[in-house]
């Protein structure tokens, strides 16, 4: 069984209108890097220089990378990835 990989909807032109795609074992950054093989311009809207940009929050099975190892984070087959970019706003 695969990582599930939940694509928001400001990403979804990449994965040609895909809300969840697969990936495979590894660490957060390398699943990202295998899928910027498949869906081209994806790694770099989610990192820059190898680490994860600031507005872009990844959970493993709803779990924040941020409180884990970040984009050395492990996933293993069945594990479910989230990417929720930050919204901001104000009054």
């Amino acid at each position: 069984m695969p990582v599930t990989v939940k694509i928001p909807v400001p990403l979804q032109r990449l994965t040609q209108g895909k809300e969840e795609v697969e990936g495979g074992p590894g660490t957060i950054i390398s699943l990202i890097i295998s899928l910027d093989q498949k869906y081209p311009g994806f790694a770099e809207r989610i990192t820059d220089g190898g680490k994860l940009r600031r507005f872009v929050n990844i959970y493993v099975n709803e779990e924040d990378v941020r409180f884990m190892k970040n984009e050395e984070t492990e996933v293993k087959d069945g594990d479910e990835v989230s990417i929720v970019p930050a919204i901001a706003g104000g009054v």
